[in-house]
């Protein structure tokens, strides 16, 4: 069984020199004619970093990159000052419905105690960055929420310091501007002003990420490429092998790295012609073999002049992905970061639903309670979970919930999760509740023939997915036995999605419901 849930306060260091250091022990001693009326303060700039990376060919006669970004700046760390993240809420999020009927995409739960928005406001943190905007459009009451109580500056949150900040940029109308997003890249333009603005004089790149992927990365080692090879745009990238790469935008490079073709979903003999030598950026030959081609991970790193200058002059163009970036591989230094570890983009309740069931894993895929990148959360100050007389395996079970006599395997049982006797459940994602119900306030719904919070004695689950809040009576069986792969169900509480069941947010489902 596995419980995890992180909430951090992070201190951001600030490196400056003062003048009235020693002369403050004066000042205190009585000696005030010793202090100056206005002590200097000298601000130490980090230093530039040096491009010293190269392609050469080694012994082997293999094209490799030479050399790397010289970390110059104290602790070991390149400067990130002067980096800036932008966080991209995303549209309506139909491919997730109805998991966002009522709340944005970044803002469904996962993991049993995350929101998908930990997951790159985290990587943001454990990489040093701290100039971190968010731009939300759809629902995003819940999404705003969570924001304020775990990363604003304030108590009970992730704090900054120096000149860090997290702020929501919403959607909104102007004199200028009046349309909603029209895309990635039509948000961040309608936003252009503020990176202009004086707050922001000393931002020289701009990370542009998603709010629903699930990954661990340092940002920093994405941007030091960049700097390195002296990029205008950086594309963050996954190795693809031939089974997968039909399903992802490629790319085709050249010796250096530098980005020269796109292809949106190739198949047959196109999918053939965007192979690349994957060794230029960093496989080895064995794995290259095997991973031939190159996609995007619809993350990139633009210099901010780059960036505001791609955005004025192709005033038509509103999405990233599909136009910006095609067109800036013409016109600009266009460079491949190869990012070789886990990722997984949460684009569709299928998808959502297995990298969730992935975490039960042993080991898992992906683990949330990494010491050196924990994923931080909203603090909750829930309780242990309680477990009585059950059998649980593979199975992750968070703070606050209760479960009884029951068995489970391959699930996630969220927080404040309810859990009744007799229960059987499997290959299951419970999301939990947002409050409790005590035991008197059950005991009257039971009488009044309605259904408490969680999951009723007796009840069967497999590939289901139960939204915060459900109620899903006793004796319920919900395995799809009729196999169904769509079907909407709305008004009986109920989505099928891939074969997937979802119960919906609120929704009740009476005792004795087959589905």
């Amino acid at each position: 069984i596995h419980s995890s849930m992180q909430s951090v306060s992070v201190q951001q260091r600030t490196h400056h020199v003062s003048c009235a250091s020693k002369r403050s022990v004066a000042s205190r001693a009585g000696l005030a004619s010793a202090v100056p009326r206005r002590a200097a303060r000298v601000q130490t700039r980090a230093p530039r970093l040096g491009v010293t990376a190269e392609v050469v060919t080694n012994e082997n006669g293999e094209k490799v990159m030479q050399g790397s970004p010289q970390i110059l700046s104290e602790g070991g760390r390149s400067a990130t000052s002067s980096v800036m993240a932008v966080i991209l809420g995303g549209g309506a999020g139909s491919r997730l419905y109805p998991l966002t009927k009522n709340r944005a995409k970044p803002a469904v739960p996962i993991g049993g105690a995350y929101r998908l928005i930990d997951v790159p406001m985290s990587n943001c943190i454990n990489s040093g960055l701290s100039k971190i905007y968010i731009l939300t459009q759809f629902n995003s009451t819940s999404l705003n929420r969570h924001l304020a109580k775990t990363y604003n500056v304030g108590s009970g949150g992730v704090r900054f310091g120096g000149d860090g900040f997290v702020e929501v940029l919403a959607a909104t109308q102007t004199p200028t501007d009046k349309e909603w997003f029209q895309g990635t890249a039509d948000a961040v333009r309608q936003y252009s002003w503020l990176f202009e603005d004086i707050k922001n004089r000393s931002v020289e790149e701009i990370v542009i990420l998603s709010g629903d992927h699930l990954y661990r990365m340092d940002y920093m080692k994405f941007v030091d490429h960049h700097r390195a090879t002296n990029a205008d745009v950086t594309i963050g990238c996954l190795p693809m092998d031939d089974s997968r790469a039909s399903d992802f935008g490629l790319m085709k490079i050249d010796d250096s790295g530098r980005i020269m073709e796109f292809a949106e979903k190739p198949k047959g003999d196109a999918l053939k012609a965007m192979a690349v030598d994957t060794t230029v950026l960093g496989l080895d030959k064995s794995a290259a073999a095997l991973n031939p081609y190159i996609a995007s991970m619809g993350i990139y790193v633009f210099k901010k002049e780059t960036m505001l200058e791609l955005l004025k002059n192709h005033e038509e163009m509103n999405d990233f992905g599909g136009e910006i970036i095609p067109k800036a591989a013409s016109d600009y230094n266009v460079q491949a970061y190869l990012f070789n570890d886990y990722w997984e983009d949460i684009g569709t309740i299928k998808s959502f639903f297995h990298a969730n069931l992935g975490l039960t894993s042993n080991p898992p895929k992906f683990e949330f309670h990494d010491q050196e990148g924990p994923i931080y959360t909203s603090p909750r100050f829930l309780p242990p979970a309680m477990v009585v007389g059950s059998k649980l395996s593979d199975t992750i079970v968070s703070h606050g919930a209760m479960v009884a006599d029951s068995v489970i395997k391959h699930s996630i049982v969220g927080l404040r999760a309810r859990v009744g006797a007799g229960a059987n459940i499997e290959d299951t994602m419970i999301m939990g509740a947002d409050f409790y119900e005590n035991d008197e306030q059950r005991a009257v719904l039971e009488a009044q023939g309605k259904v408490p919070i969680g999951i009723g004695a007796g009840t069967t689950l497999k590939n289901v997915i139960v939204d915060k809040n459900g109620r899903i009576g006793k004796n319920c069986t919900i395995i799809n036995k009729d196999n169904v792969q769509e079907a909407a169900m709305e008004d009986q509480g109920y989505y099928i999605r891939d074969g997937i069941v979802v119960v919906l947010r609120n929704a009740t489902i009476p005792d004795g419901t087959v589905i």
